[in-house]
């Protein structure tokens, strides 16, 4: 297979054209923080919201725009299309990108990074070198963070076909509005004419901010993820008896809120036990009836556990579910949980692992290989495809917050490593066979 003959033929023009593709990135990150923004500061694209939906549109606009096929699927998936000139690479294009939807008061690059360099790089490459030998397709998927809906990477499970609207379509948000409801609204849903799926991936590619501070304090410009955190996610109901809080003596009371918190402290202790990577959270507590003059009668609290291990992370589990049951046992308290996210750690595939270790020392970049304390779409696909992702640094390991940063340099970087990779795939025809 030959590689097709560079529309830009000197090293003056390529470069040329890629600074012009990194001002066009920045342009399209600006333009993307400015939907959606939240009056506490960053912004808010929760899942088939109006500002989501404004955000793929625009997406959809600027790529059709700059020639590029888009589509969309019944989950409100957006692809932007590079389309081979191989018959047999055509139709299961390598995937790049990440997710447009954000938390609640986010940061402008969560996500959306992954998602714009996805799309300018494809625009880069077809200028540079015209159709590639493989499919590229750059995908902005519809949902990963789980921050309307009890339910996370909805848009590359989707994709991946590991979910479908009849486990998740009944799911509700705070509202009570059903998530098959909320797409309906938006032009999405299984009675759309939009297909389920328009490819399936060869493999699935994604840049992403760190998350984390690690190669800031090590002064690393690229990490090379190795694995990515398995992630359980439990509701924990704890009931006791709301009384009155002059007239109930201290030893007559069933306090859930003292239950609650003997089992935290407990839980926390023994995450710290455990030591690296292990983590476990605490995230929300409400209290009921939440008086101040009422003992707390129940309390709901979320436990978030994430490891790279999941023998390790499931025998943590057992533990800390059985010091809930032993405190509320002690504490003269019912305990109830529920589990609403499971997902098992995965490792990245490792002949892309040094594919993108070779690139970074062709290209002089400093990297590191490092594992992911954070959930990404890359795990979802990795059940289905071939996986990898790339980093870039955080500033003071910031991410889901209004003062996320990473500098144009940085960003440029990884920019340009997620554009080498994708000619190899793409230009030069490397398989995986």
């Amino acid at each position: 297979m030959s590689e097709p003959s560079l529309i830009k033929s000197t090293e003056a023009d390529r470069e040329a054209a890629f600074a012009a593709s990194c001002q066009l990135l920045h342009e399209l990150l600006e333009e993307l923080s400015n939907i959606g923004k939240a009056e506490e500061g960053g912004m808010t694209r929760l899942l088939y919201s109006s500002s989501w939906l404004k955000a793929q549109q625009h997406l959809q606009h600027v790529m059709q725009e700059k020639g590029l096929i888009t589509s969309f699927d019944q989950s409100g998936n957006l692809y932007a299309l590079l389309e081979g000139t191989d018959e047999n690479g055509r139709h299961k294009p390598l995937f790049t990108g990440s997710h447009i939807d954000t938390v609640i008061s986010g940061g402008k690059f969560d996500g959306a990074l992954g998602v714009a360099a996805g799309m300018i790089a494809l625009l880069y490459l077809n200028k540079v070198y015209g159709p590639p030998v493989r499919s590229l397709a750059a995908v902005s998927l519809c949902e990963e963070e789980g921050s309307r809906f009890p339910f996370a990477f909805w848009g590359s499970r989707s994709v991946t076909g590991t979910n479908d609207w009849g486990a998740a379509g009944n799911l509700k948000d705070a509202e009570g509005i059903r998530m098959l409801e909320a797409a309906e609204i938006c032009g999405f849903g299984p009675n759309s004419s939009y297909p389920v799926r328009p490819f399936e991936p060869d493999g699935y590619l994604e840049l992403h901010i760190e998350q984390g501070a690690v190669l800031e304090r090590t002064g690393t410009s690229i990490g090379i993820v190795t694995d990515i955190v398995g992630q359980k996610r439990f509701d924990v109901m704890i009931e006791g008896e709301a009384n009155h809080a002059g007239t109930t003596p201290m030893h007559y009371r069933k306090d859930a809120l003292i239950g609650a918190t003997e089992m935290i402290v407990r839980i926390h202790e023994l995450a710290l036990s455990y030591g690296d990577p292990l983590v476990a959270t605490v995230g929300t507590m409400e209290l009921l009836p939440g008086a101040v003059n009422v003992v707390p009668g129940k309390v709901v609290f979320t436990l978030d556990i994430r490891h790279t291990d999941k023998g390790i992370m499931d025998r943590f589990i057992q533990e800390a579910l059985l010091i809930i049951s032993e405190s509320a046992v002690r504490n003269q308290l019912h305990a109830q949980w529920q589990e609403h996210l499971s997902v098992d750690p995965v490792a990245m595939d490792e002949r892309w692992i040094e594919r993108i270790q070779n690139a970074c020392e062709a290209l002089d970049f400093s990297y590191r290989k490092m594992p992911s304390g954070a959930g990404h779409d890359a795990q979802i696909f990795a059940e289905v495809c071939k996986a990898a992702m790339i980093f870039v640094p955080s500033q003071n390991g910031l991410s889901h917050h209004p003062e996320e940063f990473t500098s144009v340099e940085e960003i440029n970087q990884g920019f340009r490593l997620l554009v080498e990779m994708l000619y190899q795939y793409g230009y030069r025809g490397k398989t995986d066979e």
